[in-house]
């Protein structure tokens, strides 16, 4: 009778630079559909109010490089989060909850990105923004931080960030073989 093998699957990221490429293209990607939203509701927001924040007059696309800048950045930062190993065996445990269970890899990044989206509209718009504009001598935004566009514009961000992530970065499946521990030793003992 064969004694068979438990085996648990260990997910890796494939490649040494591969979160730093996820990360800079769902960033990118993420703030582009994010300022067309911003631009839909009002593309003052993308000329005058980014280049606000940094003292600046509106002078053509400035406001746009700007925020694909932001986006590329906390893209990054976000490909380094969920690489390190803490927080990327969390990511792909196994875990005892059915729903998140059948999520995939995949799926759980996606989620995590609208986590990361959600974290970076709670400190940077909301909280760093507030204060900045309160302290600085910057004039008042013409866009609200807490809006209602502000938090979907970010939770999108979030989402493309996650989503395209977990595409460009080779989330392979490792298989982690654990012996049994009497299979050697029976089948030695029939030779």
């Amino acid at each position: 009778m064969n004694a068979q093998a438990e085996t648990s699957t260990e997910y890796s990221i494939g490649g040494s630079l591969n979160w730093l490429i996820g990360g800079a293209v769902g960033g990118v990607v993420g703030a582009l559909i994010f300022g067309g939203l911003l631009w839909a509701i009002d593309p003052a927001i993308v000329i005058e109010t980014i280049p606000a924040i940094y003292g600046l007059s509106p002078a053509g696309p400035i406001g746009w490089v700007f925020h694909l800048i932001h986006g590329l950045v906390l893209g990054v930062i976000f490909g380094f989060l969920v690489s390190r190993s803490v927080i990327f065996d969390t990511l792909t445990a196994d875990v005892e909850t059915d729903i998140i269970d059948t999520m995939g890899p995949h799926l759980r990044f996606t989620a995590a990105g609208i986590v990361y989206g959600l974290a970076v509209w709670t400190v940077l718009p909301v909280t760093a923004l507030s204060i900045w504009m309160t302290i600085g001598d910057v004039g008042a935004p013409s866009f609200p931080s807490t809006a209602i566009e502000s938090l979907l514009g970010h939770v999108l961000y979030g989402l493309l960030l996650g989503a395209l992530f977990s595409i460009f970065v080779e989330i392979t499946p490792k298989a982690e073989e654990s012996d049994a521990p009497f299979e050697e030793a029976s089948d030695s003992s029939h030779q």
